[in-house]
């Protein structure tokens, strides 16, 4: 087998610092939490360097050495990663942030940022034996791992909540997937899941921070933002957070990327976006708690942060205080209101996670916590056309001799 520089060492529990091998399938720590990818940072450095990722191509798996899949050829890949840092001038002056920025993973394969752990998570399952995924979802996540099951060759079990949008359905079947529907939440889905697992041979419950590696494509977001900012931080991230794990990942680059010698101390403020309807995190950040209790009746349009109690909020909560950050509720008026008004400054049809964050940038903006000066980086964890239904379309229907009538 060839294989890249080892760079992998161990697994880490995340509230423990207990080691586990990297080299068996593991989900979580005998803690009941996440666990945590660990690299030979000096191996990993003998090759990857700034100077060494200019000629390498424009796809995530250009950080390889700080990444868990050892051989090349088990690489389970559509061409995700460098997706475009895109200044927002219009719709950043309109509230204050001419410094504003979108990281677009709209344009990631299957249109949401989800596809990126779903690439190193399938990889990495697929080099270990693993021969079947199952996850519940939200919709988003189970869409891009059915995708990535189907290219690998392996089996997918999926179970959403029926209010998922539909279009995360229509992937999943399209590619291939056992799909479930449950009349509930995220959680009902996961003990359907688990169960059936437990019944299944080859079979690895994905969830959430159940299994290592999703988070480590995730991460590369964190890698690719200081890399197209020409190696420096910006000063704030703001990014919606359900279950945390883009967050969680991009504070992981971040460190990882003080431990290269590629940053120095400051590192930027990291904002948790969350909708009123779903505020575990912010409620518990508020309270100056380590952990969230769960949300009770969790609803908003923006489905795809609709997690009433994620596994890993311990994390993101350590990665907001550790950076001198925030977390923002906002209501389901005030995004869509901010879809809408990004759309038609910009061009840009951001899905409603992602107007949450706008609507909390402008407010942020309105009480002190962001400068104008300040460089803001938003993350677009998918596109707008995942979720038609969030704007609705009443328009004229004319005859076919009718007229268009003039404007004023």
């Amino acid at each position: 087998m060839t294989t890249i520089p080892a760079a992998l060492s161990h697994l880490e529990c995340s509230r423990t610092g207990a080691r586990y091998d990297a080299d068996v399938v593991q989900g979580v720590s005998d803690a009941g939490v996440p666990l945590l990818a660990r690299y030979d940072i000096e191996r990993a450095g003998r090759t990857l360097t700034r100077e060494s990722l200019a000629g390498r191509p424009p796809t995530l798996w250009r950080y390889h050495e700080m990444l868990p899949v050892r051989d090349p050829a088990r690489r389970v890949t559509l061409g995700e990663g460098m997706t475009p840092l895109l200044p927002l001038p219009r719709y950043g002056a309109r509230i204050g942030l001419p410094g504003l920025l979108m990281k677009d993973e709209g344009l990631t394969p299957t249109g949401t940022f989800k596809a990126l752990g779903a690439a190193v998570g399938v990889s990495r399952a697929a080099e270990l034996g693993v021969t079947g995924v199952a996850m519940p979802t939200n919709g988003n996540a189970g869409a891009a791992w059915a995708t990535y099951a189907a290219r690998a060759g392996m089996r997918c079990l999926i179970a959403m909540p029926v209010d998922a949008p539909a279009i995360t359905r229509t992937e999943c079947v399209a590619t291939g997937a056992e799909l479930y529907l449950v009349d509930g939440l995220i959680g009902d889905a996961g003990k359907l899941i688990n169960a059936a697992v437990r019944e299944r041979t080859g079979y690895q419950e994905v969830s959430t921070l159940k299994e290592p590696y999703r988070l480590e494509g995730k991460k590369t977001m964190g890698y690719e933002i200081v890399e197209q900012l020409g190696w420096r931080v910006p000063d704030v991230i703001l990014y919606p957070t359900g279950g945390g794990v883009g967050l969680i990942g991009i504070y992981k680059a971040l460190r990882e990327m003080q431990e290269l010698g590629w940053l120095g101390a400051d590192l930027p403020r990291l904002v948790a976006v969350q909708a009123e309807g779903c505020a575990p995190i912010v409620e518990a950040f508020a309270a100056g708690a380590d952990v969230s209790e769960p949300f009770p009746d969790a609803h908003t349009v923006a489905f795809g942060i609709t997690v009433p109690k994620a596994l890993g909020d311990f994390l993101v909560l350590e990665a907001v205080r550790a950076t001198a950050g925030t977390a923002v509720a906002v209501s389901d008026q005030d995004l869509l209101a901010e879809q809408l008004r990004v759309a038609r400054d910009e061009g840009t049809f951001v899905c409603p996670e992602t107007a949450a964050c706008l609507a909390a940038a402008r407010r942020l903006r309105e009480t002190g916590f962001l400068d104008g000066s300040d460089s803001v980086v938003v993350l677009n964890t998918g596109t707008g056309l995942k979720y038609p239904e969030t704007v609705p379309v009443d328009v004229p229907t004319l005859p076919v001799d009718g007229v268009i009538p003039a404007r004023p």
